[in-house]
């Protein structure tokens, strides 16, 4: 007895892979499923954005020691500290110069994780201009003598960058001398060459900014389909 092909098929069960499998209808098992955990999602692109800002922020402070190190690597000659006003053209340069120090508002510090010792001194004569040098380990002591010639960054006192952000409160906090607006700071010993750890460092946070705000836009973008499904 003959079949009539059109009642096999509407007969056949429907479900996935199944000639009778019905495209209209939402699938209860996906339904089902919990909604994605807001709480957590929002938490996690707050932590993301906080971590680009600080990224940018720490590559902006570091800009300008980054510049320095992509400039010129043999050093101009401003000649004596002591009559020295710097201009605009002198700011982030690598200078080589002469002078003495003085003694008010000296102070002497150190940093962590370095065993040399540091001192920072005005120019004698010019309470504009101050130095800071470094002494080696060991060397530290009431016999030292600063020297008296000097080669390094040449920069505004307040645009000196993270490493000095607090010398000019600590100039205050020691010695009562007030480090002026105006004041200038020589970098002695800090040449082009070893400042290029700053360029490393401006490229892995200026990276590390650029993962993190990817990352949100990839989560922002999925929940925009999400909604929109």
């Amino acid at each position: 007895m003959p079949t009539d092909p059109t009642s096999t098929l509407e007969s056949l069960p429907r479900g996935p892979g199944g000639p009778g499998l019905d495209l209209t209808g939402p699938d209860p098992e996906l339904l089902a499923l919990p909604a994605p955990p807001r709480q957590e999602r929002t938490v996690t692109v707050v932590l993301m954005a906080v971590t680009a800002i600080a990224a940018l922020w720490m590559a902006i402070a570091l800009l300008g020691e980054a510049r320095y190190a992509l400039s010129p690597g043999r050093p101009a000659d401003v000649g004596d500290l002591a009559p020295l006003r710097p201009t605009a053209d002198l700011a982030n340069r690598y200078v080589r110069a002469a002078g003495l120090l003085g003694t008010r508002g000296a102070i002497r510090y150190g940093r962590a994780a370095e065993g040399d010792s540091f001192r920072l001194a005005p120019v004698a004569g010019n309470p504009a201009l101050w130095v800071e040098i470094r002494v080696p380990e060991g060397f530290e002591g009431p016999r030292f003598v600063p020297p008296s010639t000097f080669a390094g960054r040449l920069v505004p006192f307040r645009s000196a960058g993270i490493r000095h952000a607090r010398l000019a409160a600590e100039v205050e906090e020691q010695t009562g001398t007030a480090v002026t607006d105006d004041a200038w700071l020589l970098i002695d010993g800090s040449s082009p060459r070893a400042s290029r750890w700053a360029v490393a460092l401006v490229a892995l946070f200026l990276g590390f900014a650029g993962w993190n705000l990817f990352g949100i836009a990839r989560v922002l973008h999925r929940v925009r389909d999400a909604k929109q499904a």
